[in-house]
């Protein structure tokens, strides 16, 4: 994997020569690179053809999180991006540039900074269920429109895309009449939620999207942002796993959820999540989700 010459052209005229670039992981994806600058070390992601808007719509992801979230949760501070479509440069990759944080273990104390931390990140958020732009779930499109109640939003700018998504694929994961059942008891099943408000989630809170840093500080990438129920982020922490007891435990104590999330809210919150990961990967998630949709239905 080598730095495209494009790429390495327009970050050279920012930030001088680029002494060395270096594979790492963390681009699912997109290629992920340690540039080594005069300043210092810094990431980059890049891709040869990203759908128009994904860089720039991370960056503004990353800064939302990075303003809201308080010291103990670290998120890292983008440098720069690239959209070539709105540019005019059709044809070079699109990419993304941000400060360099140095991994490590997660120490003493690390999972419960990163449960304190995402509790106050979610009580920051201002405004309606949505966000100000459309963003990116990886490749895929997120709407984010607003809506005026949280149920409409997680049928009609969640469920509902990525299912037709997935049935146009050939992937239909569960039968008509169970979907239909489900989408209309979101009001009552999601209710609880206008008691919380609206918070701003990270969005695809995932194991390998909650990291940390050399000095052991808990740290955020990679977003899917909008303002959601503050369980959607936890939803998804438990779907695949990866987290920590102590993460949970801290983050409940900070501020307990409402009673209903497992036995019903859960399983549909991670549908959205699952609905994803068919239209990505295919058949192979098919039957998980068709188990979430029997779980979320028995609750509700």
């Amino acid at each position: 994997m080598s730095l495209p010459a494009p790429v390495r052209r327009r970050i050279e005229a920012r930030y001088g020569p680029v002494r060395g670039a270096h594979p790492v992981g963390g681009g699912c994806v997109a290629p992920a690179l340690r540039l080594e600058l005069t300043d210092g070390p810094a990431f980059l992601k890049y891709a040869g053809r990203p759908a128009a808007g994904v860089f720039p719509a991370e960056a503004r992801g990353l800064e939302a999180l990075r303003r809201a979230a308080e010291e103990g949760l670290r998120v890292p501070a983008v440098l720069a991006s690239f959209c070539p479509e709105a540019e005019g440069a059709a044809g070079e990759p699109g990419w993304i540039l941000m400060e360099w944080i140095e991994p490590g273990e997660r120490g003493p104390g690390c999972d419960e900074r990163l449960g304190r931390g995402l509790a106050a990140l979610h009580r920051t958020a201002e405004g309606r269920w949505g966000w100000e732009e459309d963003n990116f779930i990886g490749p895929l499109p997120q709407p984010n429109a607003v809506a005026p109640t949280w149920a409409e939003f997680w049928r009609d700018r969640r469920l509902e895309p990525q299912l037709r998504r997935a049935r146009d694929a050939g992937h239909a994961p569960g039968g008509a009449r169970d979907w239909e059942r489900l989408l209309a008891r979101l009001p009552d099943l999601l209710a609880p939620a206008a008691e919380d408000g609206p918070s701003l989630l990270h969005g695809d809170l995932w194991s390998g999207n909650a990291l940390a840093s050399f000095a052991g500080e808990p740290c955020l990438v990679d977003p899917a942002v909008f303002r959601g129920h503050r369980e959607v982020d936890l939803a998804m922490a438990e779907l695949f796993g990866g987290f920590s007891p102590r993460f949970h435990a801290a983050y409940h104590e900070a501020w307990p959820l409402l009673p209903g999330y497992r036995e019903g809210r859960r399983p549909a919150y991670q549908l959205y999540y699952l609905l994803v990961h068919v239209n990505l990967f295919g058949a192979g998630y098919v039957a998980g989700t068709r188990a979430a949709l029997h779980e979320a239905l028995s609750a509700s």
